[in-house]
């Protein structure tokens, strides 16, 4: 009897990794339309985050900074 026993444990991990298997398989419906449309939101994001930023950043005379005497947050150095 504990022979049998023995054996019904390989039986139960098959019946399990064939459930488990199945699952896995199933066809989903959703397909790629959600991930594509979430891509296609991606792209826009970027392009509007890029817009006008790119020339500032190649105009070599544009100072962002004033000079450092000038800034509040500069230490005092003595």
């Amino acid at each position: 009897m504990a022979a049998l026993l023995w054996l019904l444990i390989p039986l139960v991990a098959a019946v399990g990794a064939g459930l488990w298997g199945s699952w896995a398989a199933r066809n989903r419906r959703t397909g790629d339309v959600s991930e594509l449309n979430g891509y296609v939101r991606f792209r826009e994001a970027m392009e509007r985050s890029h817009t006008g930023t790119e020339t500032d950043s190649l105009d070599p005379e544009a100072d962002t900074l004033p000079p450092v005497e000038s800034r509040t947050d500069a230490p005092a150095v003595h």
